[in-house]
């Protein structure tokens, strides 16, 4: 819906539930993160419950509230100065380190003195509550899978901002710097703590190592609100779980016309492994996904390959179903290399895999408070809620079983992973003001609601 204007609107008035809350089909135009779509998982709540309900009531009505929304609008122009900014200081995977300083530059400029960069490079900067409260993480990744030496220059044209990386995941750093600014600027005392956090290893290879660490080393987080680019109203409640490999053959090699019946081919024995994998089967439910996403090898036309390599990627939304696809794809490797060996009357070929992603999945139950929140903030700004699953930084969350959803920090955008990546900020500030609504509903606002998220026992080392 639209947000008054004036410095102190007036309530919000909240859409019936029952119409916004519907179940869905698809993510139209979603793809978020880590180059994996958006997909539906489960029918939205048909309902919240009375004391989420009542908490919103409470929060979108109270003056300070709907002063800090203002000033989050207020806020929007200078945050794509910040946008700009962290996109134009490349950010390969691995190679975050001059991004993270950046950032963490700003964390501090904006009030969190004690932010720092910590052994794996990911920038935390903890903005305590009142205490007694849970422990929230908000957060946005560093990385980009955009090499070193990307033209990364922000150009606006036709109303768009282009850039690679600045939709994916820089909008949502700067999303959290606005957060960060106008909490401090209004003073607003949230109930529980805050940990802003801007992490590294989320995208390619990274294998979440950055989210991996925040959750070895902060063992009393208690729920996760992360960022991503996402249409309004989509809640990422399913972490997608996935193994890569890397695949390597190996063989004495020979001349292809001297050494010919003699000695086995490395790409032949790997040629055989991917018409085997591609016949392997999997279940349309869960979704369960495999590829061999790159190959090499070989060291000229008229050699008998003494070596070849491939990379296999295989997905599911549920680990039993990835783990019996995995035994498949592991099985037809093996056989491929005893049939070429066979071919030949030999057992001069080998080959090893190797483990080299390994991103744990899990699921945020549909009729948890922290989906039921996100569920209520939507609809007050007038969003259907569409539930959704991929795999990011909130599989690690998921797979401890800590309460976690992935939302959008607003704007349109598109191009992800590719250089013409876009993003459209007209009106990007409602869906800054619709996440942090989640956020503040979750840890509680001082002299104005208590928080829905529940505090948990710390978790043993």
């Amino acid at each position: 819906m639209t947000r008054p204007s004036s410095p102190r609107p007036s309530a919000p008035r909240l859409p019936a539930l029952a119409p916004l809350l519907a179940l869905s089909l698809a993510l139209a135009g979603a793809s978020p993160a880590g180059a994996q779509s958006f997909s539906a998982v489960a029918p939205t709540p048909a309902q919240v419950r009375p004391a989420v309900d009542q908490a919103y009531t409470q929060l979108l009505a109270a003056p300070q509230i709907q002063a800090l929304m203002e000033a989050v609008k207020a806020d929007h122009a200078r945050s794509i100065d910040d946008l700009r900014m962290l996109t134009e200081i490349e950010a390969p995977p691995f190679k975050e380190r001059p991004r993270a300083e950046a950032f963490l530059a700003r964390m501090k400029a904006l009030g969190l003195a004690d932010a720092r960069i910590d052994s794996e490079g990911n920038v935390v900067g903890l903005r305590k509550g009142t205490g007694q409260g849970p422990k929230l993480l908000v957060s946005a990744h560093l990385d980009t899978v955009f090499p070193a030496g990307t033209d990364v220059k922000v150009k606006e044209r036709d109303g768009r901002l282009y850039a690679p990386g600045i939709s994916d995941d820089t909008r949502g750093l700067a999303v959290l710097l606005s957060w960060l600014k106008v909490l401090n600027d209004q003073n607003v005392q949230t109930v529980g703590d805050l940990l802003f956090v801007g992490n590294v290893g989320e995208e390619e290879l990274g294998n979440l190592r950055g989210m991996k660490h925040i959750f070895a080393e902060h063992r009393d987080i208690d729920g996760m609100v992360g960022l991503e680019p996402a249409p309004d109203g989509s809640v990422l409640i399913l972490g997608t779980a996935s193994h890569r490999y890397e695949v390597s053959f190996k063989g004495p090699g020979g001349h292809s016309y001297g050494a010919f019946g003699q000695v086995p081919s490395a790409i032949h024995g790997m040629g055989r492994a991917i018409a085997k994998i591609a016949e392997v089967r999997t279940p349309t439910f869960p979704k369960t996904t495999f590829t061999v996403g790159t190959v090499g090898g070989g060291t000229s036309v008229n050699t008998i390959a003494p070596d070849a390599r491939m990379a296999v990627d295989i997905r599911s939304d549920q680990m039993e179903s990835l783990l019996a696809t995995e035994k498949k794809i592991l099985a037809a490797i093996d056989e491929a290399v005893v049939e070429e060996n066979k071919r030949w009357n030999v057992e001069t070929l080998t080959v090893q895999t190797k483990l080299i992603g390994d991103r744990p999945g899990g699921r945020t139950p549909s009729d948890s408070v922290i989906v039921e929140a996100a569920t209520r903030a939507n609809a007050s700004f007038g969003h259907k809620t569409l539930l959704s699953g991929a795999s990011t930084d909130a599989n690690v969350p998921m797979a401890l079983g800590i309460p976690a959803i992935i939302v959008g920090g607003g704007g349109k955008t598109g191009g992800f992973h590719a250089l013409s990546e876009w993003i459209d900020l007209t009106d990007g500030w409602k869906g800054a003001q619709n996440s942090l609504a989640t956020v503040l509903g979750l840890v509680g606002v001082q002299g104005v609601t208590q928080p829905l998220l529940e505090k948990r026992p710390p978790r043993a080392p």
